[in-house]
């Protein structure tokens, strides 16, 4: 997977951050000693922890070098190290109270032994608590996944990306299965985007990045300008100039 710009991610930070002030206000333990913070980005969610549990020791795991360094200077008190998903859940050495990810999982693939591992690493009563974009029914993921497989654009493309999100029985019953309590929920945010270029310059901090990492300068400036040409038709202007831009997002929590 190519490198994350924590710059371009941070350029909608509040709204990116919102989903996991959400989410941990979910997380409901008095007194956790040890939070995990799976896929903390520029270390944004990592802080949403620290100001809810000031007492615990928190670490923020991400496997970007880039988004690392900012999380670092971010916030230079807390614990951050580098960590893939894919094969380093056995060297953590330790148990965990919360093990947390916001908007991560989408981007790792064979849920149905991801969460079983993430769950592992929890203590006894501990809580595993998740966020994970399912926008597949917005205009702007229907736009790019049309454009990706059109004449145009799908010789361009060897590997198109892979969505790996379950669906959200699948998560049920995987979480019936391995936790003796849990709930689901979906929330839909309306962010008030300023233009087009607004959702533009959002879906190229993340659903853009692996299409036009894949490009070459003047192609990937060619399909940007396909894609915004097609937002444009597809997101109205609202009486006051700006844009509703939909955007839903699953919770789960699960108590080991």
């Amino acid at each position: 997977m190519s490198e994350w710009n924590a710059k371009q991610y941070a350029k909608f930070l509040k709204e990116r951050t919102q989903p996991a002030i959400d989410l941990a206000n979910r997380i409901n333990l008095s007194n956790p000693s040890e939070i995990l913070d799976i896929g903390c980005g520029p270390g944004n969610s990592t802080r949403v922890l620290y100001d809810k549990f000031p007492k615990a020791h928190i670490t923020g795991a991400d496997n970007s070098e880039n988004m690392l360094e900012q999380a670092k200077v971010n916030n230079p008190e807390l614990d951050f190290i580098l960590f893939d998903a894919n094969t380093d859940f056995p060297r953590l050495g330790q148990k965990f109270d919360v093990v947390f990810s916001n908007a991560c999982i989408q981007w790792i693939p064979n849920h149905k032994e991801l969460i079983p591992k993430m769950m592992s690493i929890l203590k006894d009563g501990g809580i595993l608590a998740v966020q994970t974009p399912m926008n597949y029914k917005e205009p702007i993921h229907i736009i790019i996944s049309e454009l990706v497989r059109s004449e145009k654009w799908k010789d361009k493309f060897a590997k198109p990306r892979i969505f790996y999100n379950l669906m959200q029985g699948e998560y049920f019953d995987l979480l019936s299965d391995i936790s003796s309590d849990f709930s689901i929920w979906e929330t839909v945010y309306c962010h008030r985007m300023a233009s087009h270029n607004s959702i533009m310059e959002w879906y190229k901090g993340t659903g853009l990045r692996p299409y036009l990492v894949a490009l070459n300068e003047s192609d990937a400036k060619e399909f940007e300008n396909d894609v915004y040409s097609e937002i444009v038709k597809a997101y109205p202007i609202q009486k006051n100039g700006e844009i509703i831009f939909r955007f839903p997002r699953f919770f789960f929590t699960a108590v080991k």
